[in-house]
């Protein structure tokens, strides 16, 4: 039998592919991933930042998803510590919601089922003299504060490919895998560029469709099969407002048809508000938020705030497709976030992952690589909960130690910049900085008239070491620096980006 090109080949470029991707060669095994678009293009950008157990899973008993995502929280904190942050919720509470006794006890679960050790426990806030209850109607005057975390979605993708990268895999951005077909005891797959058209073929011994929202996709067009949906599209969608609060506690509101959003500082000078939860079904790379779910968050948000929020407010929307397990039940809310794996044996192995969340994608890898030991033998043991992501090597409050640094060294740099790289490179931002002893080394600063300080060795590290290609990769995945932009700066980061890369 011919050898095979690669141990796996992997379908998507989303957190759970990148954290497959990373856990897989660090273990030894080869390695390719394809994603059709950029880096978490798709559902791994547009979560709602959290690194949290999932409050409400309690009400559906789902207690080992919650306590696994529990777990995970101080685990990613430590690996992670850049972007990822210890956050503080207010959940506010009146009579007409879920009575106190029951929130309470909710609460002491979640401080206590997930081995809570470096995160503050919960405690119960007077807002009527708390500054915290400053921003919110008179009539909530008890709220209860507990922990969990907050993440940048899309830069633990990036960075879990990265470490994969460095680690020998081979990762592929914007190539499509247009057919994959079992050949005796191994995958032949074509893989496409689809900025080229170019077409080759790679071989593994394994194949894991990853692919998110386009699982269902996959196995009926790439795969050539017929088969009813197993995945159940959730739509959530947030909007983005400038700051509604002044300090760094998150809010947590509950509403009368027995859903949730959020209210989380976000990106130095705005709230970001969300999400809703509705089916959907239809293409999942067009999903945009509807005029219905505008209305919904600004008026689920008002009901709170003294400061209503309207739809003249919002400077950003995101939406997204959550590719749930479809479960069967009556609502999305309803479905579960847990993940499950479907193995498919006739001939080398097909594994298929359906559903999932961004907290549990390391737990869901080492799952994964559990059925790769079996399948196609094992190599070294697992090693993810304690290797930090690159740029995390610092203490979990070493963050400021790193600004410090940064700041000392080169003073013409601003704070919002200095606080943006800390918090988006970790010791990374060293790496691209080294060279630089004075302003004119930086180059060209593409956010001209900002603070933010997004300047050409930036730029050229994203796309030697991030595989950034477009404008928007730069300012809406590796950062949301396009938050602060004008259409012509963003036109001319493209223009010098693709000078760069085709000169």
């Amino acid at each position: 039998m011919t050898k095979p090109d690669f141990d796996i080949l992997i379908i998507g470029g989303g957190i759970n592919g990148c954290g497959i991707a990373r856990d897989a060669a660090g273990r030894g095994y080869s390695v390719c991933l394809a994603e059709m678009n950029d880096l978490a293009s798709g559902t791994s950008s547009w979560s709602t930042k959290l690194i949290h157990g999932g409050l409400r899973y309690l009400e559906y008993y789902e207690f080992r998803l919650v306590r696994e995502a529990l777990i995970e929280r101080e685990i990613l904190w430590g690996l992670a510590p850049h972007i990822v942050r210890p956050l503080r919720f207010v959940l506010p509470h009146h009579k007409g919601l879920r009575p106190a006794w029951l929130i309470r006890l909710g609460l002491f679960l979640y401080d206590y089922i997930g081995g809570r050790k470096r995160l503050p426990p919960t405690s119960t806030l007077n807002l009527t003299r708390h500054e915290i209850g400053k921003p919110l109607k008179p009539l909530f005057s008890k709220g209860f504060e507990y922990s969990d975390c907050w993440v940048d979605d899309a830069r633990l993708v990036t960075l879990n490919a990265v470490d994969a990268a460095q680690k020998g895999a081979e990762v592929n951005v914007r190539t499509k895998v247009v057919s994959a077909h079992r050949s005796g005891e191994i995958w032949a797959a074509v893989l496409k560029d689809v900025e080229t058209g170019e077409e080759r073929t790679v071989t593994s011994k394994l194949l894991i469709n990853a692919a998110g929202p386009w699982v269902d996709n996959v196995l009926n067009s790439t795969l050539g099969r017929d088969q009813k949906p197993s995945v159940r599209m959730v739509q959530g969608s947030h909007i983005v407002v400038k700051k509604l609060f002044k300090h760094d506690r998150c809010y947590i509101f509950q509403n009368d048809d027995d859903r949730i959003i959020f209210a989380i500082p976000y990106e130095q000078d705005f709230t970001l508000v969300g999400t809703t939860d509705r089916d959907y079904d239809d293409d999942p790379g067009e999903v945009k938020i509807t005029p219905e779910e505008i209305d919904y968050l600004c008026e689920a948000a008002s009901e709170y705030f003294v400061n209503p929020i309207t739809p003249d407010d919002i400077v950003w929307t995101y939406s997204g497709v959550r590719p749930l397990y479809d479960d069967g039940a009556e609502s999305a809310q309803a479905a579960t976030r847990d993940y499950t794996l479907k193995v498919e044996d006739d001939g080398p192995t097909l594994i298929n992952i359906f559903g999932g969340k961004i907290t549990t994608y390391r737990k869901l890898a080492e799952a994964m690589l559990h059925i790769i030991e079996e399948k196609i033998g094992e190599k070294k043991p697992s090693w993810t909960s304690s290797s930090p992501l690159p740029g995390g090597d610092m203490s979990i409050d070493g963050l400021d130690t790193l600004a410090g640094k940064i700041a000392r060294d080169r003073p013409f740099l601003s704070r919002k910049c200095i606080t943006r790289i800390s918090r988006s490179y970790g010791t990374k931002a060293l790496d691209f900085l080294q060279a630089v002893k004075k302003r004119e080394d930086l180059g060209e600063d593409f956010s001209q008239g900002t603070e933010l300080g997004l300047y050409q060795v930036e730029v050229d590290y994203l796309m030697d070491n991030e595989w950034a290609r477009t404008s928007d990769d730069v300012l809406w995945r590796r950062s949301k620096i396009g938050l602060h932009l004008r259409d012509d700066q963003a036109d001319n980061l493209q223009k010098y980006m693709d000078k760069r890369w085709k000169p």
